[in-house]
């Protein structure tokens, strides 16, 4: 696993439930500016199955996912379960996106 895989990977397990984070702003977050095509290849290439992969979501707040696959079913329903409010295979990422306190995720990553 290279450093940038262990990074959107870390940070992906500090995104709360009942928030969402987009595919760009965990880039950012991981020090990946720009690169958002990368975290949807390190989440369909790793296993995420213990991480809450289910909380990223495209920038629009739809999920990514073939809508009616076994897998955005499978999402739909994990969000759903946390408290989050779809409009069809969208979520309100005014409402639901997960806005970290920086330094905290700073602190947490050293550790």
């Amino acid at each position: 696993m290279t450093d940038n895989h262990y990074r959107v990977l870390t940070l992906l397990a500090l995104v709360p439930p009942g928030l969402v984070v987009s595919y760009g702003q965990l880039a950012d977050l991981a020090g990946l500016p720009g690169r958002a095509r990368l975290v949807g290849r390190i989440l369909r290439t790793e296993d995420t199955s213990m991480l809450p992969w289910h909380r990223v979501v495209a920038a629009n707040g739809r999920i990514s996912l073939p809508r009616g696959s076994d897998g955005w079913h499978e999402q739909r329903q994990r969000l759903q379960a946390e408290g989050i409010l779809l409009k069809g295979d969208r979520v309100s990422m005014e409402q639901y996106r997960w806005r970290p306190d920086l330094a905290a995720i700073l602190m947490l990553m050293d550790q």
